[in-house]
């Protein structure tokens, strides 16, 4: 069988030292990593003046043109920024809170941030436009202490600020005017027409590696949310990584089509400090993968050719459906395209082979689909593939510099990260930091990983489900839910979006299936209004998901792998609860808590539309 031909890709990180102390395996990449910035913000002086008049960022206007900021526009605009900010008193305990979606206002109060060495914290938008408590953005704010808080939009953000935001607290919009509440708000722009001086000029050079540049706040999925500390060498050291795994990605300055919010690492470290660490381009993609959405993110696709395009699992899903019969976004997204990414949870692997069957029936070649692991803690990046024969799991090696502790715990390994990417800790919150280093300062990431080839340490690690998702059946079989998980999905494709794994303390295993909406429309042929509920009871869903029960039941090996019974969702999973994020992955923890008499009833043979193997 001849081996697939891929565009061309350089890996430089590939092989790797293990050294075994106290039952414990200590993982290093063998490249040295190389220097990195002392600060972020030297990375917009340097490019101000190298690509003055490069486009760094762009967005849709209101007229459907885009907008576009340079990088010369850029670093005067954070200077003048960082100068009100610095004027507001702002500090690690006054921070600046973003409740925004990702716009240009937004990147440049990052930017002035950055230069003026001012924390600050992109609130995840959900808190405040789906939660209706408004939970978890009072948690938040609580933790922050913020002395500034922007949103763009008053009338659409008002709600949240005025059932969390102290009255005492500056709050920054699109134009100033006195509200409702009574609360007297200042305009961006007044903010933007400051003039700099030395003062700001000062303020950065004061900051250091050690300097707090951001509060990134995790998801919460056991707990409520923890602000994780960001700091200059993390950040710095991460894109250096990044660099050292990938070089033939940086052989041009990076463009790229994104839309993962900045509230989350992937988007708000990784993609758009990326860009501006190697002078690229960044379009902010305000499109989502979502049926209501997704069309506005092919129309950026067909229109702007990225160099690399990163998403999360449904969104790959959306883009295989449409690139088989978009001749268009074919054209133009492969045309200088050098790879694909994945995080935020687990890709099936059928949405990998049908992204492959688009691309060599259109350039006679793949284009490689990588991936690895990480989290905030870690800048994110922390362990990446080592070549282009990646299956869907693999995660590779860890980053140049940065050292993987692997503990045996019970039946599984937990991978545990040390270096210059990984946080100090959790802001105003030392239980929580302590309880996250182990002896010898290495953060535990309650990740599983096994080998990809345990006779070949140099191919890497393997994803192995959460430590702390696993669970025993009532007759003490032990249940590794992240390989089980991944099986269902890649069974049931394209109907599974994902699965929340059940059974503790139960006789057997179940799952809840979470469908997924745009590829169960087109393949039941329904419209595109259908919902959870109209799929769950849809004959030819069930069938579906029949056959997928008596095909792994055939395949199991025994108790723990055998999926004795499922039931589709008819609701959606709700972010008030915590069962979904903004980025689309699906907490198993909370989806659980949430839907207990559901979980029940599945087990007790009692649930509407429970199916079960039939062999």
């Amino acid at each position: 069988m001849t081996a697939p031909r891929y565009r061309d890709f350089r890996f430089a990180v590939t092989r790797a030292s293990a050294s075994e102390r106290a039952g414990a395996l200590y993982l290093r990449s063998d490249v040295t990593l190389g220097a990195y910035p002392e600060r972020l913000s030297d990375c917009l002086v340097h490019w101000a003046l190298a690509r003055p008049e490069a486009t760094w960022m762009a967005e849709r206007g209101a007229d459907g043109a885009w907008v576009r900021i340079t990088y010369a526009e850029a670093w005067q605009r954070a200077q003048a920024l960082g100068e009100a900010l610095l004027a507001a008193d702002l500090s690690a305990e006054r921070p600046l809170a973003i409740l925004s979606e990702n716009s240009l206002e937004h990147a440049l109060l990052m930017l002035g941030a950055t230069v003026a060495g001012v924390p600050y914290c992109s609130v995840s938008p959900a808190y405040s436009l789906i939660s209706r408590d408004f939970g978890r953005l009072k948690h938040v704010l609580a933790t922050l202490t913020p002395g500034m808080v922007y949103a763009a939009d008053y009338a659409r953000y008002g709600a949240a600020i005025e059932a969390t935001v102290a009255g005492d607290v500056t709050v920054v919009t699109g134009s100033a005017a006195r509200r409702p509440d009574g609360r007297t708000t200042r305009a961006y722009a007044d903010l933007a027409a400051t003039v700099p001086t030395t003062r700001v000029a000062a303020a950065r050079m004061a900051t250091g590696p050690d300097t707090i540049v951001k509060f990134l706040f995790t998801s919460g999925s056991t707990k409520l949310p923890k602000a994780v500390i960001n700091t200059n060498r993390m950040l710095c050291a991460n894109q250096r990584q990044i660099e050292m795994a990938m070089p033939s990605l940086f052989e041009e300055p990076p463009v790229l089509v994104d839309w993962p919010p900045w509230s989350h690492t992937f988007g708000g470290n990784h993609d758009i400090n990326l860009t501006l660490f190697h002078g690229g381009t960044f379009y902010i993609d305000d499109g989502r993968p979502t049926p209501e959405l997704f069309g506005i993110t092919v129309r950026n696709l067909t229109e702007i050719a990225p160099t690399a395009y990163y998403n999360v699992p449904v969104g790959f899903e959306m883009l295989a459906v449409e690139l088989r019969s978009n001749g268009i976004l074919r054209r133009n997204l492969f045309s200088r395209l050098r790879m694909f990414f994945y995080a935020g949870a687990a890709l099936a692997q059928p949405v990998w082979d049908a992204l492959f069957e688009v691309e060599e029936a259109e350039l006679g070649e793949r284009i490689p689909m990588l991936t690895g692991l990480g989290m905030s803690e870690s800048a994110p990046f922390a362990i990446f593939v080592t070549g282009l024969d990646v299956r869907s799991g693999d995660l590779g090696l860890p980053a140049a510099g940065m050292e993987a502790k692997l503990v045996p715990l019970g039946d599984k390994v937990e991978v545990r990260y040390r270096g210059p990417n990984i946080t100090p800790g959790y802001w105003r919150n030392p239980e929580a930091t302590a309880e996250s280093f182990d002896e010898e300062g290495f953060f535990r990431t309650g990740d599983a990983v096994r080998w990809i080839d345990p006779n070949d340490r140099h191919r890497g690690l393997h994803f192995d489900g959460r430590v702390a998702e696993d669970f025993k059946l009532v007759t003490g079989t032990f249940v590794s839910v992240g390989p089980l998980r991944a099986r269902i999905i890649a069974a049931g494709a394209p109907y599974v979006q994902d699965a929340v794994i059940t059974g503790l303390n139960e006789h057997d295993v179940g799952a809840l299936i979470v469908p997924a909406l745009i590829p169960c429309r087109t393949a039941l042929g329904l419209d595109d209004a259908a919902g959870f509920a109209e799929i769950a009871a849809h004959a030819g869903m069930r069938a579906a998901m029949q056959a997928m029960l008596d095909r792994l039941a055939m395949e199991a090996t025994g108790s723990a792998s055998r999926l004795a019974r499922l039931v589709v969702l008819d609701q959606a999973p709700g972010i008030d609860a915590g069962e979904v994020t903004d980025k689309g992955s699906i907490n198993q923890r909370a989806v659980l808590t949430r839907r207990a008499d559901l979980v029940r009833a599945l087990h007790a043979g009692s649930a509407a539309g429970m199916l079960r193997p039939l062999a």
